[in-house]
């Protein structure tokens, strides 16, 4: 089974061949996908010397920062294009513990989706401040609430799909960036019939470098909710249409 982990990039030049290697002591069959929007810090130009000894590791260099939405689309699609059968999404932050990347693998031989959920056994998360865990645990109530979808963590970002479920998805018309692409990757997964798992992870806050969070965010988000829930059916069209 080829497995790809794809991580958008933006001035992680402080996190990034760390967690490369992390991320290779595990399994040092797994290549890894930076989709990097052009970080002024130099983190393109670092990945494209380590490329110089190392084939696992590929890269996307676009334009500007342009959301990490269409990053992760982006990526998902070069991977479904090399016929990679598993595919991973993942902070640069170390966030995301690369430990755990096993523990996924195991669930996925059952499910088409396997989610990293810091809220399936209570509340998994250090080093955030009391304001922002209500915003994110709020949040995930109120999709629950709105969509009907039973997922305890819709917006978080680390998770494991199997390829064959993935590409039933059309990439081109997810629009949402943020929180909302994941609350989006999760609806139209589960209402296209994937087999989703939620398994517990400890989240923590990024070890260096700056949040990427913002009232944008947020906003669009709470809106994407209402979207989903009333004119889901035109895309789920586009993607049954999508071979």
């Amino acid at each position: 089974m080829k497995i790809i982990v794809v991580i958008p990039t933006y001035n992680e030049i402080e996190n990034i061949e760390k967690l490369i290697k992390s991320i290779h002591w595990i399994d040092d069959a797994i290549n890894i996908l930076i989709v990097d929007d052009n970080s002024p810090d130099g983190t393109s130009e670092l990945i494209k010397k380590l490329q110089l000894n190392d084939n696992r590791i590929h890269l996307i260099v676009r334009p500007g920062k342009m959301g990490l939405g269409t990053a992760y689309c982006e990526g998902f699609a070069y991977a479904l294009k090399n016929n990679f059968d598993i595919i991973f999404e993942m902070d640069a932050d170390f966030s995301h513990d690369p430990a755990m990347i096993p523990k996924f693998l195991e669930e996925l031989n059952s499910n088409d989706l396997v989610i990293g959920s810091r809220y399936i056994t209570g509340v998994n998360v250090v080093n955030w401040p009391l304001s922002r865990l209500i915003l994110s645990y709020g949040a995930n109530v109120y999709t629950r609430f709105i969509t009907g979808m039973p997922i305890k963590d819709a917006t978080g970002g680390f998770k494991c799909f199997r390829a064959k479920a993935l590409s039933k998805i059309n990439l081109s018309t997810i629009k949402s960036n943020g929180y909302g692409f994941q609350i989006e990757m999760n609806y139209r997964m589960w209402r296209h019939g994937a087999k989703i798992k939620e398994i517990p992870i400890i989240f923590i806050d990024r070890r260096s470098g700056v949040s990427k969070m913002n009232k944008g965010i947020i906003w669009e988000a709470i809106f994407l909710v209402w979207k989903l829930r009333f004119g889901f059916h035109a895309h789920l069209d586009k993607d049954i249409h999508i071979k």
